[in-house]
């Protein structure tokens, strides 16, 4: 098994801990869509295996970096109103700065992962791959057809997955 020093880097840092802790309290009686790690997951899962598919040739930890990081804001979206993929971006920046040596990402990395991060919620007409990438995996994870909330939801039958996409 490929043991991801990197990214369990990222999940292990302090403000990563706090902010996930925060985010979990805050959707505890969630009936619809939650942001824990079942969902970064599937995120992580489906992007990796779509970039195998492509061949768009992104690291695998990168990818599952953007994905364990693309919601980390929520709580600032629930608490302050703060749109969860700036947040997030900053949250993000700050975890990846922070994070041991033998544990960093390249500045170039860096710049992908918190691009994917900002990028995550609207698709942008010049995308970057990994942002695009993140987008479409973020959408194609959620199970909208078979959710018992989903009549319940706020969601636009447009914006919902109705069926299993990838």
């Amino acid at each position: 098994m490929n043991r991801m020093k990197r990214v369990n880097a990222i999940t292990a840092h302090p403000l990563y801990r706090r902010c996930y802790a925060r985010l979990e309290e805050l959707e505890r009686g969630r009936i619809f869509c939650r942001h824990q790690m079942p969902h970064l997951m599937d995120v992580a899962r489906i992007a990796y295996i779509s970039s195998m598919e492509q061949g768009l040739g992104i690291e695998k930890e990168v990818i599952y970096a953007a994905a364990i990081l693309h919601d980390i804001g929520k709580y600032a979206q629930y608490e302050d109103g703060m749109p969860h993929e700036q947040a997030g971006e900053k949250i993000a920046s700050e975890i990846l700065e922070t994070l041991p040596e033998e544990a960093s990402f390249s500045e170039e990395e860096k710049r992908m992962i918190l691009t994917a991060v900002r990028g995550h919620r609207r698709l942008r007409e010049d995308a970057e791959v990994l942002e695009k990438l993140l987008y479409t995996s973020d959408k194609a994870s959620r199970m909208c057809f078979s959710c018992p909330a989903e009549r319940a939801c706020g969601w636009s039958i447009e914006k919902k997955n109705m069926e299993i996409t990838v």
